[in-house]
């Protein structure tokens, strides 16, 4: 089975099925999105719907409306491809420590998600996820994907690998390798044996070999449609392994035994 660890809801979802169907991947983790870049039709209009994010980012705009929409719409994403998608579900990162068990509980856990994800925390402040793992610990260790490129920091994944080792039956996976810190994230997830590294938009070919190399059961396939492509993830990855166990473990196998379904 070929598991794309790491994507968001397209709209329409009929984009994202074909994406999958031309890469041959049978499953693809799905995670809540506010901003839909595959909308835009030009820049300015690219500009005006990642502003959605940018505002999120920086603790501006109406941040309950926002996450109702995108629960809404992951919601009605795997209701209707239940045979595809693979439901994470996001948090709040600015609450108490007990309203983010009770969000985990009632969200994550009642609602069915197999995990938690993605993740933002602002730059600077990944002790935010302190109660989020917590609560995933608490839950018989709830993967939680986290946000790797910027606005995360070198010293926010520092922070995470801290955060994850008094977790250790939490599965942590930084997504997008880490973006330009990707050599920070392979030397911390190598000495943290519960952190995993998603290879979605990794701009450095040699960047997957080497993570690959240096953690081949705790490296995944990812592909951050639709701001990267099944198709082209796929085949990075399969450009820099040999056919066999190692391949089969980066596209699918070890996620799927994480989550469970194989």
């Amino acid at each position: 089975m070929i598991i794309d660890a790491h994507s968001h809801v397209h709209d329409p979802l009929e984009t994202h099925l074909r994406l999958l169907d031309e890469a041959g991947v049978d499953r693809t983790v799905l995670f809540g999105t506010r901003p839909h870049p595959e909308r835009a039709t030009d820049l300015p209009s690219l500009r005006h719907d990642m502003s959605a994010l940018d505002r999120a980012l920086s603790g501006k705009g109406d941040l309950d409306d926002g996450y109702r929409t995108a629960r809404r719409e992951l919601d009605e994403a795997l209701a209707a491809h239940p045979e595809r998608f693979i439901g994470f579900g996001s948090v709040r990162l600015d609450l108490p420590a007990e309203e983010t068990a009770a969000e985990v509980e009632r969200n994550i856990v009642r609602g069915r998600m197999h995990g938690i994800g993605e993740l933002t925390p602002p730059p600077g402040q990944a002790v935010r996820l302190a109660p989020v793992l917590a609560a995933a610990h608490d839950h018989g260790g709830l993967p939680v994907v986290v946000h790797g490129f910027a606005p995360t920091t070198a010293e926010d994944l520092h922070t995470l690998s801290v955060l994850a080792a008094r977790y250790p039956k939490v599965p942590v996976i930084v997504s997008q390798l880490g973006g330009l810190n990707w050599m920070t994230a392979v030397e911390l997830a190598r000495d943290t044996p519960n952190m995993y590294l998603d290879l979605s938009t990794a701009n450095i070919v040699f960047a997957l070999k080497l993570a690959i190399q240096e953690l081949p059961e705790r490296t995944l396939f990812g592909s951050d449609a639709p701001y990267g492509d099944p198709l082209l993830a796929r085949t990075t990855v399969e450009r820099v392994t040999p056919p066999g166990e190692l391949r089969d473990l980066v596209l699918g196998k070890t996620l799927g035994h994480l989550l469970g379904i194989l």
